[in-house]
């Protein structure tokens, strides 16, 4: 980024501080403060281990040093700006998960526009909320958009700061599905003086594989015997035989499916269960980046900020405004949306924001101020003389 650049975007992210209002973490007395200046040249170098006190009053802060990155540490600490951690003192740290789309096993991003990485993210946004709201119960989350490519949840709750790297792995492993034991989704029950195989039905993926199973068999039962023998036999190792007794047992039978009894399906039941087993958890798992959940000093992004390499706010979101949340528009600064800027284009093609799509050839142009400062930002365009 060359230095007309660097200077206009600090100027503006300046501009845009001197009236935003950021969001606090709980206890921010405690928390290491971190940023990332406008530096000269393609590095950038993090300014780190402060306190709140050191940085004096954020909003001053932020209009005085119009830093390019803002963040804090999910931690909590006795002495938060001492330079080592062993100094400062770990008390305890949030529980974060991170979604980058960047990371999403269903974005290819060479080929994916930003707002089709966007919309996947989201998609697995609501997914691990999901999963955080009924497998776990968490009912104090803290959504926000990360300004560039994902979300950021926090879950803050006294009982669990003290989990320790491992501890929050495991969790991550739930979340992700890791080595889901297929087996553990059937538990052995006795009844009347026998045993019988039952999927488990209460709660966690077994849980989420019975509801797929209710809604496999209700799709059965509106096709005709033949439609449905053919439905079953998609499944791999599923013939016409077994197929034949799993009709006979899940069709006659709702009562059985309902509390998960498998044992009348025979050995095609076994099959069947973990084939749904697996289109559950490629469809409902959530792909969260480990490394920022099992970083028990993780720094992230402070809420109200900007994204240096986007120009877009880091955006808290209420639960309910979630799902209609539309990051390039809700996240457009209003303090970049008033004015037109002179750049040169130096990587062509479309970009999509605030709620129009523009498409840009290589050379020098008059555009809306957001879209210029996305494309600066990003190192697609340089600022030029007005």
């Amino acid at each position: 980024m060359d230095r007309r650049t660097r200077e206009y975007l600090a100027g503006r992210f300046g501009d845009y501080y001197r009236s935003a209002d950021p969001t606090l973490p709980p206890d921010p007395g405690t928390r290491e403060w971190g940023h990332i200046p406008w530096t000269s040249g393609e590095s950038t170098t993090m300014v780190r281990h402060q306190s709140i006190y050191d940085l004096g009053d954020v909003s001053d802060f932020l209009a005085r040093e119009a830093p390019r990155h803002v963040y804090f540490s999910a931690a909590r600490y006795d002495d938060p700006g001492a330079k080592t951690m062993d100094e400062k003192g770990w008390r305890g740290a949030d529980l974060v998960f991170d979604l980058d789309a960047d990371h999403l096993p269903s974005v290819d991003p060479e080929a994916a526009t930003y707002a089709e990485m966007l919309a996947a993210c989201q998609d697995a946004l609501l997914r691990l909320l999901d999963i955080l709201e009924t497998d776990f119960d968490f009912d104090d989350l803290t959504v926000v958009f990360s300004g560039g490519r994902g979300y950021h949840v926090h879950v803050r709750d006294d009982e669990l700061a003290p989990l320790d790297s491992e501890a929050r792995r495991e969790i991550v492993d739930y979340v992700r599905a890791v080595d889901l034991d297929m087996e553990g989704l059937i538990r052995t029950r006795a009844v009347g003086g026998t045993t019988r195989r039952e999927l488990r039905t209460r709660g966690g993926w077994g849980k989420r594989t019975h509801e797929r199973l209710l809604d496999f068999v209700a799709e059965l039962r509106e096709l005709d015997e033949d439609d449905a023998t053919a439905r079953l036999m998609e499944f791999g190792g599923i013939g016409e035989g077994y197929a034949g007794t799993l009709l006979d047992a899940f069709i006659d039978n709702p009562n059985a499916v309902e509390r998960g009894n498998v044992e009348a399906g025979g050995p095609g039941a076994r099959i069947l269960v973990e084939a749904l087993a697996e289109e559950t958890v490629a469809e409902e798992t959530a792909p969260i980046d480990e490394p920022v959940t099992t970083d028990t000093h993780r720094l992230i992004r402070l809420p109200g900020t900007l994204h240096g390499g986007s120009g877009l706010v880091v955006r808290r979101l209420d639960r309910d405004e979630v799902a209609d949340f539309d990051p390039l528009v809700d996240a457009v600064p209003e303090r970049f949306t008033d004015h037109t800027v002179r750049v040169e284009v130096t990587e062509p093609g479309t970009v999509e924001l605030a709620g129009d799509s523009f498409t840009l050839d290589a050379g020098e142009c008059s555009i809306p101020e957001c879209v210029g400062v996305f494309l600066m930002t990003r190192n697609r365009a340089r600022k030029v003389q007005e």
